[in-house]
């Protein structure tokens, strides 16, 4: 049989100190000397002391969750960045409720009138690109609302360039002599982040006197399977390109399965190249050339981000962070003929 419940009054005792001071070292605990702090925190330990959610909430006007809503969950990236802003959301006491919209603007409505049904202190969200009714939504609520990815210019944002990714891969190969380039892009309706990447690529070619026309780029699923789907689609084309450009690195990864299953020699007779920087790019045969995206870093800002604003801080209303390219054993020089 378990005894009493330790109760806020007994931590206050056994520390020495107030009540009062026991609820600041819950609620607002930056308010506090690091001695104070600690003191109460060994009381609480030492006693087995759980503070009541809603008591904390009622008292401090915060429910210590954030809400984040990715396009899907069945990808490393978001994974990535997920358990990025996780991490450091726990460091404040804070939880993370996740949702995820399969690139459904109804599903993403849904989700934000869900969590914010929740009460969470503030919401992440992936890319510049909703519903109006969502936005609307964000809007009304009042709350601290990060967008990540891509930025929209109202809404605070920690972002990349992502038509930069997509130029540094189609620049990496025209350095390579390659001018019949193909690019393989998610479903572009409501993913500005792979719009902005073929923008790039695009960008690149014309500057340098070619073109990706659109016979040379596919839209698949963001699936590994979606990158071998695409890659046999562009292969199979009467006049192939002799380099690829993944608007991920999972379809990168694709295009390598597909031409090995083919018979083709990567990169002496496909050159390929990827945008993400998953960990697994490093470890495929060949080693995969990849720009390279700090997916940990943009959870990480994302949540110290939604943080300060919680607690009233001025933020910097839109963080633009680098992207590079990593060059591995996909590509090489195109032979003369």
């Amino acid at each position: 049989m378990s005894g009493p419940r330790i109760k806020l009054s007994d931590v206050a005792r056994d520390a020495g100190v107030s009540p009062a001071t026991v609820s600041r070292a819950i609620a607002q605990p930056e308010l506090l000397s690091p001695e104070t702090l600690a003191r109460v925190r060994a009381s609480a330990q030492r006693l087995g002391y759980l503070p009541d959610g809603a008591a904390r909430a009622l008292a401090s006007g915060r429910s210590m969750t954030i809400g984040a809503i990715v396009p899907t969950l069945d990808s490393a990236i978001f994974a990535r960045a997920l358990q990025a802003m996780q991490a450091t959301l726990a460091q404040s006491g804070y939880l993370l409720l996740v949702a995820s919209h399969e690139a459904s603007p109804a599903a993403e409505t849904q989700a934000v009138r869900a969590l914010l049904g929740r009460g969470v202190d503030g919401l992440m969200l992936v890319g510049a690109e909703r519903a109006p009714d969502t936005t609307a939504l964000l809007k009304a609520s009042g709350l601290p609302v990060v967008l990540t990815w891509c930025g929209d210019g109202h809404f605070t944002a920690v972002t990349i360039d992502n038509a930069l990714a997509g130029r540094l891969a189609a620049e990496h190969l025209l350095g390579l002599g390659h001018s019949r380039i193909g690019m393989i892009v998610g479903h572009l309706q409501f993913n500005d982040r792979q719009r902005a990447r073929l923008e790039g690529a695009r960008t690149a070619l014309v500057e340098a006197g070619l073109s990706l026309p659109d016979s040379l780029v596919v839209e698949q699923a963001l699936t590994l399977a979606g990158g071998r789907a695409g890659c046999a689609m562009l292969l199979d084309l009467e006049i192939p390109p002799t380099a690829l450009i993944g608007g991920i690195d999972l379809f990168a990864i694709g295009c390598l399965e597909e031409a090995h299953a083919r018979g083709m020699a990567v990169p002496e007779d496909l050159s390929v190249v990827g945008i993400d920087g998953l960990d697994m790019s490093a470890h495929v045969s060949p080693g995969l050339t990849t720009v390279h995206v700090p997916t940990g870093r943009i959870g990480n800002l994302a949540a110290e981000t939604l943080l300060a604003m919680v607690a009233h801080q001025t933020v910097e209303k839109q963080r633009v962070l680098p992207v590079e390219l990593v060059v591995r054993r996909s590509c090489q020089r195109l032979a003369q003929a």
